[in-house]
């Protein structure tokens, strides 16, 4: 049986498939695409919905009830425990920062042994659920590895997305932040380091104002896109219509100027040749035609109607005045 063909490679690799990212399956796939994303400059333009700012690291012995906060130590103790029968289970591992410990747990959740070891240098973010002892339940972390202060989730204004069922936030945040990280330099090349700089403030900024920078440089940028487009289709339209040539005779025009109680102005006059041309033409006419109230537009307007009523054609003019 005969191989199916190869799909074309797309123009950009910001055009490819989100399959083609590491760790995208056809599950994924299609969770994503029930967010709109489908490609890799989608998701690199799918905006955070708001900020949480885990900047502030505190000390264990300050973490107070109920209220988020970051803290950072290192693992002294972790394992899992299970009741009787195997079916509860729960992963903990103490934080100790030289002022206090911390047990972080995650209930039913024994797969999370394998991410911490004794000694790990950890950052966690949550809410206290407890004070004797301190504890938090599935909090966010992060391992600080060896000479790496890059962090994703923890320590930095952390991007929170919109999501969809079965769509972790964990795992989005570092999907765009994987994307950035091996699509950003080529997104430079082929569009504009400024954009590249501002896909990358708008997900992982270093301040707030970063954020409004980022927003307001995508929207000039998504305003330019949109007026390019819509050139290039009046162009298309332009070069593919066929007019109606109307240009008339003025057998109907002279009788109702000499009817009309006043003289045209030069500039009235001189639009009207411009407009005769065009409505001669083999393309359609494409004209705004500007002046002050009082100006006389509705004068050339109706010049412009006798125009295609002399090259026996209908025609209907609407005014407001």
């Amino acid at each position: 049986m005969a191989k199916p063909p190869t799909p074309p490679a797309p123009a950009s690799p910001l055009a490819a498939p989100l399959t083609a990212l590491r760790g995208i399956g056809p599950e994924r796939a299609a969770q994503l695409a029930r967010l709109g994303l489908h490609t890799v400059l989608d998701l690199l333009l799918h905006r955070p919905r708001r900020y949480e700012d885990r900047r502030h690291v505190r000390a264990i012995a300050g973490l107070a009830l109920d209220e988020a906060a970051t803290a950072r130590g290192k693992i002294v103790a972790c394992g899992v425990k299970r009741w009787r029968g195997g079916s509860k289970s729960v992963f903990e591992f103490v934080l100790d920062d030289g002022t206090a410990r911390l047990h972080c747990r995650w209930w039913n959740l024994p797969f999370m042994e394998k991410y911490f070891q004794s000694g790990d240098e950890v950052l966690v973010y949550g809410k206290p659920v407890s004070l004797k002892p301190r504890a938090m339940d599935h909090p966010e972390t992060e391992v600080i590895e060896a000479g790496d202060e890059n962090f994703i989730h923890v320590n930095r204004l952390a991007p929170i997305y919109p999501l969809t069922e079965g769509l972790p936030q964990r795992w989005l945040r570092a999907l765009i932040w994987r994307a950035l990280q091996q699509f950003e330099p080529q997104m430079a090349l082929q569009r504009d380091q400024t954009l590249a700089n501002a896909i990358r403030m708008l997900h992982f900024p270093e301040a707030m104002s970063d954020v409004e920078i980022a927003r307001q440089k995508l929207a000039l940028d998504e305003l330019l896109e949109l007026q390019l487009k819509i050139q290039r289709r009046r162009a298309n339209l332009q070069a593919n219509a066929r007019g109606l040539p109307c240009g008339g005779d003025n057998h109907i025009i002279k009788p109702f100027l000499r009817r009309l109680g006043f003289a045209l102005t030069g500039a009235q006059t001189k639009v009207l040749r411009e407009i005769r041309r065009d409505l001669g033409g083999q393309t359609p006419m494409r004209r705004l035609l500007q002046g002050d109230v009082g100006a006389g537009k509705t004068a050339v307007a109706a010049c412009t109607a006798l125009m295609t009523l002399e090259s026996g054609y209908h025609v209907a003019l609407m005014a407001p005045t």
